[in-house]
């Protein structure tokens, strides 16, 4: 089994550009029409939008002294995981990470510029000062933290169940699962989660997502276990062929989903880190961060 503390959960690239790409034109079809691009719950019923808060108003973090941040923010990311990072249009560098560190630049009053390195690459871009910090979805891991600190999260890495629309359980409880045939890919930190929590479902496991994802389709399975915002582009894709939807969570325990998204700068960078996790909170608080997780991910994993 993989090791859930370092997993960077991702596709293969040009696989995943794909089904986003497909993605995209369904989300532009249906703001057109002004129509609300989520698949119906099991029920049959429009599932809302859920957005994911990270941050306790109540807790006041100090406004940073701007004379003391460089007045240009160096970001680094990566330029292969649709929708968070990826070239897009005109080669231009797109994705929600993207505009997450142009909004953390916006609020500190920085010039911002975001640099494309290989992914293997970035932790010594921060490290060597190449960059200040880097929004890649780099895993906070015991490795890491002796080259890199990380600022508060800012999305997690849930996992979700996904059944037939009209034909799945309305929950996901260990007691309706029980009875139900689940479909999971073998040897991952979502199948030890299954066999830990649920292990009285009937658990198939497949080679990957889309052999399980076919399954459901056909009826073989009732349910589908996996990453969430990987589910979540299928079933907001034409692969899907609006056939499913979310039941039940999300699933959140970090000690086999991992930590989620933070971002990484050099270590003992205290002054930048603490004005970008003062940057976050502003950016929730203001509602930024609501309309660029509703316009990168019509479909809630949460």
């Amino acid at each position: 089994m993989d090791n859930p503390s370092s997993i960077r959960v991702r596709r293969p690239a040009a696989t995943r550009f794909a089904t986003f790409l497909a993605t995209l034109v369904l989300v532009g079809a249906a703001v057109a029409s002004g129509v609300a691009a989520q698949p119906a719950a099991p029920n049959g019923k429009p599932a809302a939008v859920k957005v994911p808060n990270f941050w306790n108003v109540e807790r006041r973090i100090e406004r940073p002294d701007a004379a003391r941040l460089p007045k240009t923010l160096r970001f680094v990311t990566a330029d292969d995981y649709p929708p968070f990072n990826f070239t897009g249009a005109n080669d231009a560098l797109s994705g929600f990470n993207v505009d997450l560190a142009r909004a953390i630049c916006d609020e500190l009053g920085a010039s911002c510029t975001i640099a494309a390195e290989p992914f293997d690459q970035i932790v010594g871009a921060v490290e060597q000062g190449r960059a200040d910090a880097a929004i890649a979805g780099v895993a906070a891991t015991p490795a890491s933290r002796t080259v890199l600190d990380f600022s508060e999260r800012y999305l997690g890495t849930p996992a979700r169940f996904v059944g037939r629309s009209g034909a799945g359980p309305a929950d996901a409880t260990p007691e309706i699962v029980a009875s139900k045939r689940v479909g999971v890919v073998g040897r991952t930190a979502h199948e030890a989660y299954l066999r830990s929590f649920f292990n009285e479902a009937a658990i198939r496991t497949y080679a990957d997502l889309k052999g399980a994802q076919e399954a459901l389709r056909k009826g073989e399975v009732d349910l589908v276990f996996g990453d969430g915002i990987t589910l979540a582009i299928w079933l907001n894709g034409t692969d899907s062929g609006a056939c499913c939807a979310f039941v039940g969570g999300p699933f959140t325990e970090s000690r086999f989903f991992g930590d989620g998204f933070a971002v990484a700068v050099r270590a003992g960078n205290d002054g930048l880190r603490h004005a970008i996790d003062y940057a976050l909170q502003r950016i929730w608080e203001k509602g930024v961060y609501t309309d660029l997780y509703l316009r990168w991910f019509p479909v809630s994993f949460y």
